[in-house]
C-alpha cells in the first residue's frame, strides 16, 4: 500500500508574521519558512505505518513555488521515499489543491491520503474534506490515533464531546491532529540521503487544474492591541466598575 502525504510550505510557527505596509498581505521577505506542523505529523504517521509493515511506500507532494523543494526534502529526510512538486507561484486555494491531489491520487493509487487537518497560514481546514468529496472516499478527520486493520483503517478522532472512533474502508482520506504523534528530527545522514531521492516536478496544467483564485483579499491588518488591565482595591469597586462599563 502507498501513502500519499501532501505537505505545505508556511511561515515557521516560531516566527511572528508581519503585515505589509499597504495591507495587501503578509510580508514573506527574509522570513523563515518550514513545513506546516500538522503536515509534519502526517509525514511522521505515514513513516510509522511503513515501519510497522502496513505500507510499502510514502510519497510526499507539495503545491507551491520552487522553494517548496526544501519542504519536500525535509519529508524525504524524515523517511518518505519520493516526492512530487507541483510548481506554481500562484496562491492556490483549497479547492484547487484538492483537485490537484485528486489527479495525483488517481495516478498513484494510494491506500491512504494522509494530510494535516489545516495549514497554520490560512487555517482553512478544507482540503482533506474537499478531496474526500471529489474522490468519493471515506474520511477520518482530526485523527489522534490511526490503526490499519486489513482492508480498513480505524481512526480515533477528536470531537467536542471527547473521542470518536470510525472504521473506514480503504482507500481513505485521513487528516491529522496535534496529539497523533511527535515528529522525529531528520538526522544528518538522512538529510544527505534525501538529496538523492527522486523528486518529480509538475505544474497545475499537467493535471488540467485552473488555480486562478476565486476569492480576493481586500485587506490584511494587525489584530487590535490588547489594552492594559486595571487593579481595583475591593469587590465593591470592581462591581461598580463593571456596571459603569455595562457588563454587569
Amino acid at each position: 500500500m502507498k501513502i500519499l502525504v501532501p505537505v505545505k510550505r508556511v511561515i515557521d510557527y516560531n516566527v511572528k508574521p508581519r503585515v505589509k505596509a499597504d495591507g495587501s498581505g503578509v510580508d514573506l521577505a527574509n522570513v523563515k519558512m518550514s513545513m506546516n506542523p500538522f503536515d509534519e505529523i502526517a509525514v511522521e504517521e505515514a513513516i510509522r505505518l511503513k515501519e510497522a509493515g502496513a505500507a510499502e511506500e510514502v510519497i510526499a507532494v507539495s503545491i507551491g513555488p520552487a522553494k517548496a523543494q526544501e519542504t519536500l526534502r525535509t519529508a524525504l529526510a524524515m523517511g518518505a521515499d519520493r516526492a512530487i512538486l507541483v510548481e506554481t507561484d500562484a496562491e492556490v486555494e483549497p479547492l484547487a489543491v484538492a483537485k490537484i491531489l485528486k489527479a495525483i491520487a488517481e495516478a498513484e493509487e494510494p491506500g491512504i491520503v494522509m494530510l494535516g487537518k489545516q495549514a497554520i497560514d490560512d487555517d482553512s481546514n478544507q482540503t482533506g474534506q474537499m478531496l474526500a468529496a471529489l474522490m468519493g472516499r471515506p474520511q477520518g478527520t482530526f485523527a489522534s490515533k490511526v490503526a490499519i486493520d486489513g482492508d480498513h483503517v480505524s481512526v480515533t478522532r477528536e470531537v467536542d464531546g471527547g473521542l470518536e472512533t470510525v472504521k473506514l474502508a480503504l482507500p481513505a482520506i485521513v487528516t491529522t491532529d496535534l496529539r497523533l504523534n511527535e515528529p522525529r528530527y531528520a538526522s544528518l545522514p538522512n538529510i544527505m540521503k534525501a538529496k538523492k531521492k527522486p523528486l518529480d516536478t509538475k505544474t497545475p496544467d499537467d493535471f488540467g487544474v485552473d488555480v486562478a483564485p476565486r476569492l480576493k483579499t481586500t485587506h490584511v491588518g494587525e489584530p487590535p492591541v490588547r489594552q492594559a488591565g486595571e487593579i481595583v482595591p475591593d469587590v465593591d469597586t470592581l462591581v461598580a466598575k463593571l456596571k459603569s462599563l455595562g457588563v454587569a
